[in-house]
């Protein structure tokens, strides 16, 4: 009995400390994504743009394009590079990075505080949208989501010529095992 109540109380301080951590890196979150959330008008202005990764625009270019790509390798290399702009596919198993509640709260109250902070600094500008469409930055928006939107469709048929060429994974979806 008495060695459950000394491991509960280890348990409990390191538990303290770890939330403790977590709040700190919290707010280094909010500090270091407070700047694009104040300036975030800019993008309304079209005086900052997002940039859209190479691969994205090739992609956008042409989604089956199929040149210099005859091999598992080359394949798996073209989807890293589109895994690298666009994020983990809905394929792929959510990585266990081994965070703690309390980071995951801390990463969700950051993300919170940056987004009214996002929407107090956007909402002072009288008539928006007509101001983002006049600017320019409502037609760069699109092409940005146009731009992910292609480079997702380029993605999955790459991973489709994968499984028909019998390539093993990141050439194929995550699931496939190739026939030996």
């Amino acid at each position: 009995m008495k060695r459950i109540v000394s491991v509960s109380l280890v348990a409990l301080v390191l538990a303290g400390c770890n939330a403790g951590h977590s709040a700190l890196g919290g707010v280094e979150q909010v500090r270091t994504g407070l700047g694009d959330a104040v300036t975030a008008p800019l993008d309304d202005l079209n005086l900052r743009r997002q940039l859209i990764p190479t691969v994205l625009l090739q992609a956008e270019a042409n989604p089956y394009d199929l040149r210099n790509l005859n091999q598992c390798t080359t394949i798996g290399a073209e989807v890293a590079r589109l895994d690298e702009a666009l994020g983990s596919d809905t394929d792929e198993p959510p990585r266990q990075d081994g965070s703690y509640r309390s980071e995951q709260a801390a990463d969700a109250a950051a993300k919170a505080a940056l987004d009214a902070i996002r929407t107090t600094t956007t909402d002072f500008i009288p008539g928006r949208s007509w101001i983002r469409r006049l600017s320019g930055a409502d037609q760069h928006s699109r092409h940005v989501q146009s731009a992910i939107q292609a480079g997702r469709m380029r993605r999955a048929f790459l991973k489709g010529v994968g499984m028909q060429r019998n390539c093993a994974p990141p050439a194929a979806p995550g699931w496939f095992q190739p026939r030996r």
